[in-house]
């Protein structure tokens, strides 16, 4: 007979037998503490995704990025493309667009990571291993993020040692703290909004609007080619509505120790606290959203 005045709970389903002699109600979870097996088994299942496949998740991006400076180099730097023609903020414009290339190869392969993982899921019927496995929705959307941080990191690396192939770049770092912070910031930006995406999207011309007609355009029109005081006035403010741009100029702050965030280290200090906040916020809609299994639990 059971103890009437005692409560226990059962190994192998997770319920609680309470005193009323009833369950927790069906796919409602019990959890005890932070799994962090569970955890770091799921962050290496999506790491080790990526990693399989790494000539196009991690290379590719590398060989990408070094066209793209070569061609931008060649048609707007002058110089014959030894990079030392133009000059932007005071450097020569190939040292001035590389690191708005590095940081752009983050966040684009950030996001291309985290989008995929639950909409893959979806789509192939395996959705089962995202929701069922004893992990809470904080630990589910800590390693989903952290995987795709994590291809960000190895990107921006593959990155940094292409850029350094071509003549007259230079990626001595003024200030690393900016470098990390706001590298670190951009990533996790497009993981949660690539999280959001994966949630809501059905199939991959979902995911691939969401590439084509928001992520791009945010990342082209982010000041990666140019500084927007070039700009007129009203396309300025546009600019600044855009959070990839503070990602793209503090980034580069840290390299050049110049930006166009602002005339003042404490403007750039103010981008770096915004985009924290922002991730902040993005990450409990995530999370809120995650939770209530909308568009996942049927």
């Amino acid at each position: 007979m059971v103890d009437q005045a005692l409560a226990h709970e059962d190994p192998r389903e997770g319920a609680v037998f309470r005193s009323t002699g009833t369950f927790t109600p069906p796919g409602q979870p019990v959890f005890r503490g932070f799994n962090r097996l569970g955890l770091w088994t799921l962050y290496m299942k999506e790491v080790r995704r990526f990693f399989k496949v790494q000539t196009q998740t991690i290379w590719a991006p590398a060989i990408t990025t070094l066209l793209y400076l070569m061609i931008f180099t060649l048609a707007l730097g002058g110089g014959g493309g030894s990079g030392a023609g133009r000059q932007v903020l005071g450097v020569n414009f190939a040292s001035f667009v590389a690191p708005g290339l590095i940081a752009m190869g983050m966040i684009n392969n950030s996001f291309a990571n985290s989008s995929f993982s639950m909409l893959g899921g979806k789509i192939q019927g395996t959705i089962v291993d995202y929701l069922m496995p004893p992990i809470s929705t904080g630990e589910l959307l800590l390693a989903l993020t952290g995987a795709a941080v994590t291809r960000a990191v190895l990107v921006g690396l593959a990155v940094a040692g292409a850029m350094l192939l071509w003549p007259g770049v230079s990626l001595a770092m003024a200030h690393p703290w900016a470098v990390v912070w706001f590298g670190l910031m951009g990533a996790i930006l497009l993981a949660l909004i690539g999280v959001l995406t994966s949630i809501w999207a059905e199939k991959f011309d979902h995911n691939a609007a969401v590439t084509n007609f928001v992520i791009t355009p945010l990342s082209m029109l982010s000041g990666t080619f140019y500084v927007i005081d070039n700009l007129a006035p009203a396309f300025q403010a546009v600019s600044r509505m855009n959070p990839i741009f503070y990602v793209i100029s503090g980034f580069r702050f840290g390299f050049l120790g110049r930006s166009d965030i602002g005339s003042t280290n404490t403007a750039v200090l103010h981008g770096a606290i915004g985009l924290g906040v922002l991730n902040l916020a993005l990450a409990a809609t995530v999370y809120f959203v995650l939770r209530s299994g909308w568009k996942l639990k049927n």
